[in-house]
């Protein structure tokens, strides 16, 4: 099983996260309900066990918190995934999530970059500042080491955007650390 354990703790933030990407649960608590709804679904879609337990200064805002997430999972990811020899590396997924369209693709590449174009009409989802989920994304990719690319196609809802790009994100993961083989997926020998 490819598993990580990461606890990450500064004046902001109190992160333990355990994370399988060969299948598990989700148990997620972070304080910002919408957000916990969003990493079980990353969870369940991307078919990762995660368990996380986050407490952060929630009386500033959610910033740290989110922010603080997405780089110990990003490190999870990256631990999990060790060598990386025997993984598909690149994965894609379009989801819809009823009228908002989400295309996600990813490359365990071993250089962070993040290419994100979306348009969310509001400021708020519930407690979730929906500014975050670019922050969360920045997050993820930059400490996991791998380039993932957001576009919003379509869509009007807040939380159907935001839900899409989770969903999304989580079926190009798992395409890209499917084992379908031994070798390296690249020429240069490293990822």
């Amino acid at each position: 099983m490819r598993t990580a354990k990461i606890t990450r703790r500064t004046n902001e933030t109190d992160i333990s996260l355990a994370l399988c990407l060969d299948g598990g649960e989700a148990d997620v608590s972070t304080g910002i309900g919408f957000f916990d709804h969003m990493l079980a679904q990353l969870s369940r879609h991307g078919g990762m066990g995660l368990s996380l337990v986050c407490h952060g200064d929630l009386e500033v805002d959610g910033h740290h918190t989110v922010e603080d997430v997405g780089l110990a999972l990003g490190e999870a990811l990256k631990k999990a995934l060790g060598d990386k020899r025997g993984i598909e590396r690149y994965g894609q997924a379009l989801a819809p999530m009823d009228e908002a369209l989400i295309l996600c693709a990813v490359d365990f590449s071993g250089r962070p970059c993040l290419r994100y174009s979306a348009q969310i009409p509001a400021e708020r989802v519930g407690g979730f500042d929906t500014e975050l989920a670019r922050e969360f994304m920045q997050a993820l990719a930059n400490a996991g080491m791998f380039s993932l690319h957001i576009r919003q196609l379509d869509g009007e809802n807040s939380h159907h955007i935001i839900e899409g790009m989770f969903k999304a994100l989580a079926r190009a993961l798992k395409q890209a650390a499917a084992v379908t083989g031994s070798a390296l997926p690249s020429t240069k020998g490293v990822l």
